[in-house]
């Protein structure tokens, strides 16, 4: 019993699944959230084109079933479950559609402008989705796609449901291309390293016979038609005027989500011009433009920039995001390039790496070879005319510089002998730079300085040695004796130097001896100077003295004469007071004869008179007085001859000068009043004379 009890459970369960199963798998199904239900319709009519049922006919079905529990028509109906599809952060998931139009023959990729979304078939095929792999890519996210229609490739696996096993050799392969690629991952460039993406495009029209580049399209992002943004929309690239091929537009620092299968992206280096050099760009590309390189320029055409050719405007010291497959960038150095003629020798520009000493033959047959160094200068204006002319620096200096130094020192060589080469190098090195200044800028070149080493012998040839050796010992004999002459001028010195040292000994005997004359000098100059300063001022009061009399002298002489003057101006005025000069003489006359008498008592009748007849007169007081006034006339006379006379300018301007301060003083102090009026004197009488006595 217990035996048949369980057998009879066991069957229920196995029943109760079986039923369980017919019933979600013909009746309902239960798809989970994580996951989509791609319908199968297996019974109706058969599909006229391509691959998805649009009117419900058999095959499968454009919508897929997502999470819930969904309604089956028994036999009809079949679900198969996948995934959704995960697009990782950071990463790009390919589309690849098994149904839609198909490629035209110039397509390489199937177009999206219409048909973008491709989570709803049936808009993607309406709208003139094509069969393919798509050119628009996924981005993060989760998506639920119907694998039956569309295959998705990510980097950790690939989304569809498989039908054959023919398909799985396909999906193998365009994984494989993808990931060589890097398809999986945007293009990310670094600003650290420096690196320019060059972009080459699979898809679109082809460029025309002798394009090498295609041009730049849809750069103006405010064209919303055609604005591409750096290829990350394959369609407006397209639309633009995009052809195929690799492009000249460059890809620099940033991150760009670009479908590897549309365009690849090759990093190259960016073009950097050091410091002291200048970029000549060569370019592949452009329209031929007009030449600009000068009607006398006969070696080639520049061009602008732009246009294909040597470019007329050199690059600047910078870094530059320049597409090397468009053209290339000559670096021509414009600091001064010193090339060296020495197989020993070489610049770190490796411009004269191939360069040797130059081989001479002397005026007297030897042949040395001169080692030299040129200095040149390229002007940066110049420098591709200079590209233009010679390709490059390099074959520049091999081709042409080599020769034509080499000729012109060779030539220099002949007309010198070995000695003369030696001995005139400096006079050499001067006429070589401005003969051949002429020379370089022929070929837009400026030759700064040229360097002359010294001439050297052939391997195995010393001739050269022999003579310098001899020219050695010549200078060593001139030497020895220049020495000799230094050292008896050295001896003479020597002798000096005791003599010095002799008197050194004695040093402090002389300078005790100078010091003595010193002071004694200083002294006899002092006492010099005090005799001179005594001298000056004796002198100096003497005159001082003599001045002090002058003065005194001319004041007292200025006294007398105005007391002088004062008396005659005073007697002046008596005399007009007495009416003349005869009356004030006998008024005084008269006075004094009074006073005397009166003084000495003398009587006025003499006593005793004696008397006598001789021509001396009695000499009598009464016959003086008689003869003084006898003088009258004659005074009169002496008057006139007086005002006759003239005075002393002097006399007469310091007479004027008191009589009007006089007047003044007069007017100033004094009230006015009558003047009295003078009469004229009466001369007094005459006392009578006694007579004589008896």
């Amino acid at each position: 019993m217990g035996g048949l009890l369980l057998f009879i459970i066991f069957g229920g369960l196995i029943l109760l699944y079986a039923i369980v199963k017919i019933i979600t798998t013909y009746f309902i199904r239960i798809i989970p959230n994580n996951q989509i239900g791609i319908l199968e319709r297996r019974i109706g009519g058969s599909i006229k084109s391509g691959f998805i049922a649009m009117s419900g006919e058999a095959g499968f079905q454009p919508h897929v079933l997502r999470g819930g529990i969904h309604p089956l028509m028994p036999f009809r109906d079949f679900v198969h479950t996948a995934q959704l599809v995960t697009i990782p952060q950071g990463k790009i998931g390919y589309v690849f559609a098994r149904d839609g139009q198909p490629l035209s023959p110039t397509q390489t990729l199937a177009c999206n402008l219409q048909a973008k979304d491709f989570q709803d078939v049936e808009s993607f095929l309406r709208n003139g989705g094509q069969r393919g792999p798509q050119r628009q890519i996924l981005r993060e996210g989760t998506y639920a796609i119907n694998l039956a229609q569309f295959m998705v490739f990510t980097e950790e696996k690939v989304y569809y449901l498989p039908l054959s096993r023919e398909e799985e050799e396909v999906v193998k392969n365009m994984s494989l291309v993808i990931l060589e690629r890097d398809g999986y991952r945007p293009v990310v460039i670094k600003d650290s390293d420096d690196m320019v993406g060059i972009v080459t495009v699979h898809d679109g029209p082809s460029m025309p016979q002798g394009e090498l580049i295609a041009p730049v399209v849809g750069q103006d992002p405010e064209d919303v038609e055609s604005y591409h943004n750096n290829f990350q929309d394959p369609d407006k690239f397209l639309i633009a005027g995009g052809m195929r091929g690799r492009q000249y537009q460059t890809l620099v620092e940033g991150t760009y989500y670009i479908n590897r299968l549309f365009a690849t992206v090759e990093m190259i280096p960016k073009t950097v011009i050091e410091v002291g050099q200048v970029g000549v760009v060569v370019s592949y590309t452009g329209s031929t433009g007009e030449d600009l390189s000068g009607a006398d320029y006969k070696h080639g055409e520049l061009a602008s920039k732009g246009n294909r050719g040597v470019w007329n405007t050199p690059l600047m010291p910078g870094k530059y995001a320049f597409n090397t497959y468009a053209g290339k960038v000559i670096t021509v150095p414009t600091t001064n390039i010193i090339l060296k003629w020495n197989r020993r020798e070489t610049g770190s520009h490796k411009f004269d790496e191939n360069l040797a000493e130059i081989s001479l033959i002397t005026k007297d047959a030897f042949e040395p070879t001169l080692p030299l160094s040129v200095v040149v200068h390229i002007d940066y204006r110049k420098a591709p005319l200079v590209i233009q002319r010679f390709g490059d620096i390099k074959k520049l200096v091999e081709q042409t510089l080599d020769p034509m130094v080499g000729a012109y020192f060779k030539n220099i060589g002949q007309t010198r002998t070995l000695i003369q080469l030696l001995q005139d190098r400096s006079s050499i090195q001067q006429i070589s730079s401005e003969e051949m200044k002429e020379k370089f800028s022929h070929y837009n070149l400026e030759l700064e300085e040229v360097l002359i080493g010294t001439p050297a012998s052939s391997p195995g040839d010393n001739k050269i040695e022999n003579i310098l050796a001899q020219l050695r010992d010549r200078q060593i004999a001139e030497e020895q004796v220049e020495t000799y002459s230094q050292q008896e001028k050295a001896s003479q010195k020597e002798r000096e130097l005791r003599e010095a040292q002799a008197r050194a000994g004695q040093q402090q005997v002389m300078t005790e001896s100078e010091l003595s004359i010193t002071v004694q000098t200083n002294q006899g100059k002092a006492e010099y100077q005090k005799a001179l300063q005594q001298a000056n001022q004796i002198r100096a009061l003497a005159e001082a003295e003599a001045e002090k009399i002058r003065i005194m002298a001319e004041a007292e002489a200025e006294k007398v004469a105005r007391i002088g003057i004062a008396q005659a101006m005073a007697i002046e005025e008596q005399v007009r007071a007495y009416g003349g000069p005869q009356f004030q003489v006998m008024q005084q006359v008269m006075n004094r004869f009074a006073e005397a008498i009166e003084t000495a008592h003398v009587d006025v009748v003499p006593k005793i008179i004696f008397g006598g007849t001789g021509q001396g007169g009695s000499g009598n007081l009464i016959e003086g007085l008689i003869g003084m006034f006898l003088s009258d006339k004659l005074s009169e006379q002496l008057h006139k001859l007086e005002s006759t006379q003239t005075r002393d300018p002097q006399v007469e301007a310091l007479r004027q000068k008191m009589k009007q301060s006089i007047t003044d003083k007069s007017q100033n102090s004094l009230p006015p009043m009558a003047v009295p009026q003078v009469k004229k004197a009466v001369p007094p009488a005459v006392p009578p004379v006694p007579p004589k006595a008896k």
